[in-house]
């Protein structure tokens, strides 16, 4: 069996990424492959359906599964150890892909000078509704361009949307103690980009879901431990602006008072939009603060 220059890879957990994997056979070559890894659904039925998918029973794809959710980490690190390409482009399962999305990754990376590549994040359009302060939130500070990006390095990476080059991924493997939502991925590029070349292009790819402000903050709840074990094995990322108001929150001992009252003012529809997303920032940087001193390096 040849190898293939690309293995693209997507783990799921409840969600069905039945659509992007039509998606992207639809603009794959010879030369791709595709992995797509169950990690632990409670419902077997997404992973049953895919398994009986034309191009999963002839070889073309492959679905693998985990009987116990090893979480988002443990999820990147069985693809990768899975994987047979030079490269690896982690997916997530509810992606949506422009037009010659792959086409351009691979013109990219068959001269690339970097070691991994993020190539951008694309934002449904919601101006108004229930999903129009995680839209808000999300240009705020996922959508910049790569310019942009680059400004920012290592820390405006994302686990989704990433080109990374197979050695790359073999000796700096995603930290599997990142339980739960969220800052994973950014360790992982702090990491790497003392190990390889990180490099921004312009390549993005959209999410399918906008969520709403109660999953929001539910997800920044569970993510303040991850949050603030990254602010402490990463020191040099202090200057961050969620590290510098999560400290300020942590020194002064207001987190509490934020994560009582940002909830409210983040659910409020009569308040400006930006008054809303400037709350759910303070609540993330809040429930850092909260664990900052329990959390070790």
């Amino acid at each position: 069996m040849s190898t293939p220059f690309l293995s693209v890879l997507i783990p799921f957990h409840g969600d069905d990424p039945s659509a992007l994997l039509d998606a992207l056979l639809a603009q794959a070559g010879g030369f791709t492959e595709i992995v797509l890894f169950d990690d632990g659904s409670p419902d077997t039925g997404v992973f049953e359906r895919l398994s009986a998918h034309p191009d999963v029973l002839n070889g073309a794809v492959r679905v693998l599964r985990s009987d116990t959710n090893i979480q988002r980490s443990g999820a990147r690190n069985a693809l990768a150890d899975a994987a047979r390409g030079e490269w690896l482009l982690f997916l997530d399962a509810d992606m949506e892909l422009p037009e010659g999305f792959l086409a351009r990754w691979q013109a990219l990376l068959e001269s690339a000078e970097f070691d991994a590549a993020y190539g951008g994040y694309l934002v449904p359009d919601a101006r108004a509704g229930q999903f129009a302060v995680h839209a808000a939130l999300a240009r705020a500070g996922d959508v910049d361009n790569a310019a942009a990006r680059a400004k920012r390095g290592a820390s405006a990476f994302a686990g989704s949307n990433m080109a990374v080059r197979a050695s790359l991924m073999a000796s700096t493997p995603f930290d599997e103690t990142y339980r739960g939502w969220g800052w994973e991925d950014v360790d992982w590029a702090v990491r790497a980009a003392k190990a390889g070349r990180l490099a921004h292009i312009d390549n993005p790819a959209g999410h399918g879901g906008l969520q709403s402000v109660d999953r929001l903050l539910t997800k920044f709840a569970e993510g303040g431990v991850n949050y603030a074990r990254f602010l402490a094995r990463h020191p040099d990322q202090a200057s961050l602006p969620g590290a510098r108001l999560a400290r300020l929150l942590a020194q002064w001992r207001l987190f509490a008072a934020v994560q009582a009252l940002a909830p409210a003012l983040s659910r409020t529809n009569a308040l400006p939009t930006r008054t809303r997303v400037l709350a759910l920032k303070a609540y993330k940087a809040a429930c850092a603060a909260a664990a900052l001193k329990e959390v070790t390096p």
